[in-house]
């Protein structure tokens, strides 16, 4: 399998650097790397992209988000497969060659890695990483989660809660690290460029599993990742807003017919229990914005 990593990159040329040199320390020969440097200011992306050898970079002349970001480089990908990569994450030894095995298999539409949180503190506190997914999770009533989030993980091969510790059939994989085989990616129309970012992988892993694929979780591919790195770990009002909206969105778009009235109820009941947890955390109005605009987006 020939494979191609396509990193959208916006603002943070510093967690940049450290990314692209754990991809040159550890990418097996003849990968190819693409950084899209989505309108950073005076071009810092794309200068220290440059620094590394052999990178190949899209330069957008203004930020579009993650998912224009992310298509662009999947145009300009050669590779049978395709990985995404967070700016914000670090690879490790052994991580794709973990993961392309599996497409051998004419099935598989994407590989799920095994993300751990790049916490330093319990980095240099010797303590177990916590995972930040091993596969995503779909529930029909509407929300998304990731499989494992926040419990620990043991790579002595002990059983962390909610996350086998052996390969295994997954809903979905999230794009801070995912493999795709690209004809299935592009097949199934690459991200939602009006989602501009959250939420976006969800409407890819629908797609994949319309068109046939299958996703499987690959414990043995570790990616180290900043949480939040790029974007701070305080969302903005806006940012709340977008995700709210896209979630939203995901549901009205992919369950439908049959499948749409007999969730319905359970959605609403989603939807009361999210509307009374977010009033709670005093972002209701956001959030409330952000089912507003889906709803008149589904109309129109």
């Amino acid at each position: 399998m020939e494979l191609s990593i396509v990193i959208p990159s916006h603002s943070r040329p510093d967690l940049l650097t450290l990314c692209l040199a754990s991809v040159r320390d550890c990418a097996p020969p003849g990968t190819e790397v693409i950084v899209v440097d989505d309108g950073s200011r005076d071009a810092a992306v794309a200068h220290a992209a440059g620094a590394f050898a052999g990178v190949k970079v899209v330069r957008r002349p203004r930020a579009g988000g993650f998912c224009v970001a992310a298509n662009a480089g999947i145009a300009a990908a050669s590779g049978t497969v395709i990985e995404l990569l967070n700016d914000d994450a670090e690879v490790t030894p052994g991580w794709a060659d973990a993961a392309l095995r599996w497409f051998a298999d004419p099935r598989l539409s994407a590989v799920a890695p095994l993300v751990l949180q790049n916490d330093p503190a319990r980095r240099a506190g010797g303590l177990p990483p916590l995972i930040d997914t091993a596969g995503d999770e779909y529930d029909m009533g509407g929300f998304a989660r990731k499989r494992g989030h926040g419990t620990r993980w043991d790579a002595s091969g002990e059983r962390p809660t909610g996350s086998p510790p052996a390969p295994h059939p997954v809903w979905g994989a999230s794009a801070c690290a995912a493999f795709y085989r690209a004809d299935a990616l592009r097949a199934a129309g690459g991200f939602p460029e009006d989602f501009g970012a959250y939420f976006e992988d969800v409407d890819l892993s629908f797609r994949l599993r319309r068109g046939g694929g299958e996703i499987v979780f690959e414990p043995g591919s570790v990616v180290w990742h900043r949480v939040s790195g790029s974007y701070g770990r305080r969302p903005s009002r806006r940012t709340l807003e977008r995700q709210s909206c896209n979630e939203e969105r995901v549901f009205w778009r992919n369950v439908r017919g049959r499948e749409l009235a007999r969730h319905l109820p359970r959605h609403a009941a989603v939807l009361a229990g999210k509307a009374l947890r977010r009033w709670q955390e005093g972002v209701l109005l956001p959030w409330f914005l952000g089912r507003v605009r889906a709803a008149v987006t589904a109309v129109s």
